[in-house]
């Protein structure tokens, strides 16, 4: 099974081996609905939600810890450093092969972490609490070829997931607050002009987690939360050109510790950030080289 080594901050996630985490989601005896619903799979004993998510209070600004994940499934985290940077990395666990998504999600509103969502190559999704125990969530998830969680983005309580499938139709997964999430919403289509979309927060200070996403000619897209399930997103603004320079975009939320969502860009081996600014007509300022080598030995980042 997996090992778990030390607490950064209050948690650290807790870690299984690929064998052991296929064997811990199929143990759980549920039959999720292909992708369309994938149903609780905690127990039979378990409290099972059966009515829509609760509405969500005010949300902290995110501010999650950076981890990477290299091929040889060895997980390593950062915290920010005060500096507007990145702490050393400290060992945060191994295992993690086998799988196609990682992704950090925030039940609480209190702008950390609290579990992982993750799909495995198969196709199933699960979720793992911090220092708990892999659930299986769904199966048939690889109709996906992204797959994000931006934090609240229907108005619920827990973090929420989109989904985007191979023909650029764009789903809604709400969060229950523990790791369960609903059946999916249809929001959008024509997202599979996007080679790229990240968020985790609010960009233009209106209290709702937006999203931006790059199209394959390297433009960067704004997209403004609404807070409806059902459209949650207003007509895109763009950004800027010049993006496809990056070969991973990934939100953890406020680095630089000023309160507002930035963004961590990755070209090659080096890494950069693009400090919010809170402002929806131009987000983010200009990059800054918080990573100067060797963030390309990572398979994931998230």
């Amino acid at each position: 099974m997996a090992k778990t080594t030390g607490r950064h901050h209050t948690r650290i996630a807790a870690r299984a081996a690929a064998a052991a985490l296929t064997a811990a989601l199929v143990a759980t005896g549920t039959s999720a609905v292909a992708a369309d619903a994938p149903q609780p799979s905690l127990s039979a004993s378990a409290n099972q939600p059966a009515t829509a998510p609760a509405a969500a209070a005010a949300a902290a600004t995110p501010a999650f810890r950076l981890y990477g994940a290299n091929s040889a499934g060895i997980l390593y985290s950062y915290g920010a450093n005060g500096k507007g940077g990145l702490t050393a990395r400290a060992y945060s666990g191994k295992g993690w092969t086998g799988v196609s998504a990682l992704m950090q999600v925030d039940h609480q509103n209190n702008g950390r972490s609290e579990g992982l969502w993750f799909r495995e190559e198969n196709g199933n999704m699960g979720y793992m609490e911090f220092d708990g125990t892999p659930v299986k969530i769904g199966y048939g998830w690889n109709i996906y070829s992204k797959i994000v969680s931006p934090g609240q983005i229907g108005g619920a309580a827990g973090g929420d997931m989109l989904a985007v499938d191979t023909k650029g139709d764009l789903y809604v997964y709400l969060g229950y607050g523990d790791g369960t999430i609903t059946k999916r919403i249809k929001a959008g289509y024509g997202w599979n002009i996007y080679s790229a979309i990240a968020g985790n927060g609010d960009l233009n200070g209106d209290g709702k987690n937006d999203v931006v996403a790059r199209d394959k000619s390297g433009v960067l897209w704004l997209y403004k939360g609404t807070g409806n399930q059902k459209a949650p997103f207003a007509k895109r603004t763009k950004i800027g050109s010049g993006w496809n320079q990056y070969d991973r975009l990934v939100s953890t939320g406020d680095i630089n510790e000023d309160g507002k969502t930035d963004l961590i860009a990755r070209k090659g081996g080096e890494l950069y950030l693009y400090s919010g600014t809170g402002n929806a007509s131009a987000p983010y300022k200009a990059k800054k080289l918080i990573g100067t080598s060797g963030w390309n030995a990572y398979k994931f980042l998230f």
